[in-house]
């Protein structure tokens, strides 16, 4: 993917590009609450053409009972996230927390040991709330170094293995050398990557809906 360039702005962007958690309109049945970053926040698009919103109508189309709350705030770290959580698990009593992650841990080349203890507290938080819990992973670019960006990759696998959860290996998967769907900064995906976002997730997030409803979402 042709980003390596582009990532000190996006660290800028980041962190200046704040949004705050917004639930679709839809407020009954149990509750999907997305909780990740620019790239879950629908940054620099229609928040209605983000991945998550889209979801929220695959599921509104299949005549699903889930709800989608967006809780994606861009900038977030893992900390951040730690720190966050809490209120928001009491706030919506998720039945899933779709957890989108780590990105600016990374950006900011922080150990991601210190990452994986986060998501760790993270998923447990959630299920002691009775929430089931999708990891989502993301990747550094190779100037970040091979050791870092290495370890930073396997932070999620290890992670997901240890905490017995789905894992959605890279958020961005398939967008490799499609410079043409991401926005000008090089970073975000536009308006026509979201359902290859979409898909990503939804490849490990159906058969969860599957297993708790006991039918095809």
């Amino acid at each position: 993917m042709r980003i390596a360039l582009f990532f000190p702005l996006f660290l800028l962007l980041s962190g200046l590009a704040c949004a705050s958690p917004h639930p679709t309109a839809k407020t009954a049945g149990p509750t999907i609450l997305v909780f990740g970053d620019s790239l879950s926040a629908a940054f620099g698009i229609p928040r209605e053409s983000g991945w998550v919103q889209l979801l929220a109508r695959r599921l509104e189309a299949a005549k699903s009972p889930y709800r989608v709350v967006n809780a994606s705030v861009s900038g977030e770290t893992s900390a951040g996230g730690r720190t966050r959580l809490p209120e928001l698990l009491r706030a919506h009593r998720p039945a899933i927390l779709v957890l989108a992650l780590g990105a600016n841990d990374g950006l900011r080349g922080l150990p991601p040991a210190e990452t994986a203890r986060n998501l760790a507290a993270m998923i447990r938080l959630a299920r002691q709330q009775g929430a089931a819990v999708l990891l989502v992973g993301m990747r550094m670019p190779p100037n970040y170094g091979g050791a870092y960006t290495r370890k930073f990759q396997a932070l999620f696998a290890d992670v997901a293995r240890s905490s017995q959860v789905r894992l959605v290996p890279f958020l961005l998967e398939g967008m490799a050398g499609k410079r043409e769907r991401f926005q000008a900064d090089g970073l975000h995906p536009d308006a026509r990557a979201q359902p290859v976002l979409l898909d990503n997730v939804w490849r490990e997030l159906a058969p969860m809906l599957k297993a708790r409803s006991g039918k095809k979402p």
